[in-house]
């Protein structure tokens, strides 16, 4: 275990804390300290309660010392991610007309890890309304990878995964609709994972608006941590029925159906001709597999209709831009509209992702029409399930690329990426987390190296509905034979 407290998992500061060995307000006062040491350089945490945290840690470190009640996460300081309402700190997803704002009730999520004896000591920022890949707004500015300066943290959990890479918190919580967890993970080397559909409770996430309680389709709130044990461990706190829905359901996760990496059945979708992947990203991806196959694993490259982004990348398009339609002007689904008509002679003349005429076509589609996409979305999701009758997970690629550099440029549509020394389109980076997104699959993004040029990637593991400790078990494998894990940044080892 890395003796350096910044970097000790969540599990291993349990262990002292409940040992007596350190005390939350030690804990405390040092990521505090961390933060002003380390967070200039990379504006991930935007907003602080530095006395309250305090207070809190005290009163935790009183309760433990007197033998009261502690829950699992009792005296550990985190942050979270700037979409979550925290009561004491502003929530503004990155949106100017909100920085005013000032929650009086926490979201679900945070209830549920205040119950748990977690300690909220700050938020982590996001891009404008938590809608880009990459981190930056005019509220608090632009966050910065801990790798490399030059390069986004990913997006629009960036600032999140910028703090766990930089031993600024343990723990975080972020949220997905477009691979905003999996991405900064990949991004900055630390492990996220998308749960299963609805197993989160969304209230008190904005977006949508102040006061939202309906649950979104396509999003979900994850945990982030720099261990999968840690990761399994933060999803048993956060994930569970709303309370008026506790009344008629428990939590009950379908336990891992993996429990040696000898024993895996293993699925491979690494290549489509929609979407390439950096050359030595999949290089990576097909070694890890030879080991696994070596090791007694059953590796399989999979072959089954529905792994085609052909056929997957329009109704997510569709069905994402139904969703944030609902938070465009007319202006702006005037325009969408006039992008979907002129789709065809566009792909003549400029590098488009598959599938983005039915985003700007759902931002205005009537509900028949949304009805009829969800319906083919939901026949997917009973196809996959032929998937995964013959293998417990499906390895692919996360994003077509490392962290890539920063790039502000409007309108974001026309922004490009290098792959294989190639122009891409900026929205390449939805195809790979799509599936996962679409049909509700639990997903896990787990660091396996660094490249040539000194950047972090993983490789996501994809599991059937309502499998989420089978991905995550996986991952503790994975990091268990060393096959995974985090590394430190560059620079950021002393304290």
């Amino acid at each position: 275990m890395d003796q350096s407290l910044h970097y000790l998992t969540a599990f291993g500061l349990m262990q002292l804390l409940e040992a007596g060995d350190l005390t939350s307000e030690a804990i405390t006062r040092s990521l505090l300290q961390r933060i002003e040491r380390h967070n200039p350089a990379l504006n991930a945490v935007i907003d602080l309660d530095q006395e309250r945290a305090l207070g809190l840690a005290r009163e935790a470190d009183r309760k433990r010392q007197a033998g009261e009640p502690c829950g699992p996460l009792h005296g550990l300081p985190m942050t979270v991610k700037d979409t979550w309402e925290v009561p004491g700190l502003g929530c503004c997803a990155g949106a100017p007309v909100l920085s005013g704002y000032r929650p009086e009730q926490p979201a679900d999520v945070i209830r549920r890890l205040q119950d748990a004896g977690a300690i909220i000591i700050g938020k982590t920022n996001v891009p404008y309304y938590a809608s880009d890949i990459q981190t930056y707004n005019r509220v608090y500015g632009t966050s910065y990878n801990p790798w490399n300066r030059d390069h986004t943290p990913g997006g629009s959990s960036g600032g999140s995964a910028a703090a766990l890479a930089s031993g600024m918190t343990p723990l975080e919580v972020g949220s997905d609709l477009a691979g905003s967890i999996r991405t900064p993970a990949h991004f900055c080397g630390v492990f996220g994972h998308k749960p299963s559909r609805t197993l989160i409770s969304f209230r008190g996430h904005i977006p949508g608006p102040p006061g939202t309680i309906s649950q979104p389709d396509l999003a979900e709130g994850g945990p982030m941590a720099r261990s999968a044990e840690d990761l399994e461990t933060l999803l048993k706190v956060i994930a569970g029925p709303r309370p008026q829905l506790a009344r008629s359901w428990q939590l009950s996760m379908e336990p891992a159906a993996v429990e040696t990496l000898a024993e895996a059945r293993i699925g491979l979708w690494l290549d489509d001709p929609e979407c390439p992947v950096d050359h030595e990203l999949t290089n990576s991806y097909r070694k890890l597999a030879d080991t696994l196959a070596a090791g007694g694993a059953l590796v399989t490259d999979l072959a089954h209709p529905l792994l085609s982004l052909a056929h997957i990348m329009p109704a997510y398009f569709n069905l994402l831009g139904s969703l944030l339609g609902s938070g465009m002007t007319s202006r702006q689904k005037r325009r969408l509209k006039l992008f979907a008509l002129a789709e065809k002679p566009l792909r003549r003349v400029t590098p488009m992702t598959c599938g983005m005429a039915e985003f700007a076509r759902g931002t205005s589609q009537s509900i028949g029409h949304w009805m009829h996409w969800n319906e083919t979305r939901e026949k997917m999701r009973e196809q996959v399930e032929d998937i995964f009758r013959e293998v417990d997970v499906m390895l692919t690629p996360v994003n077509p690329v490392t962290a890539i550099r920063h790039d502000q440029s409007d309108p974001p549509y026309r922004r490009q990426i290098r792959v294989n020394g190639e122009n891409r389109p900026y929205y390449d980076q939805f195809c790979w987390i799509a599936l996962a997104t679409l049909l509700g699959l639990p997903a896990t993004s787990v660091p396996i190296g660094v490249t040539n040029a000194g950047l972090p990637y993983s490789i996501q593991v994809i599991g059937a509905p309502g499998r989420d400790l089978t991905t995550l078990g996986f991952a503790r494998l994975l990091e268990a034979e060393g096959l995974a894990g985090f590394r430190k940044p560059p620079g950021y080892s002393g304290e």
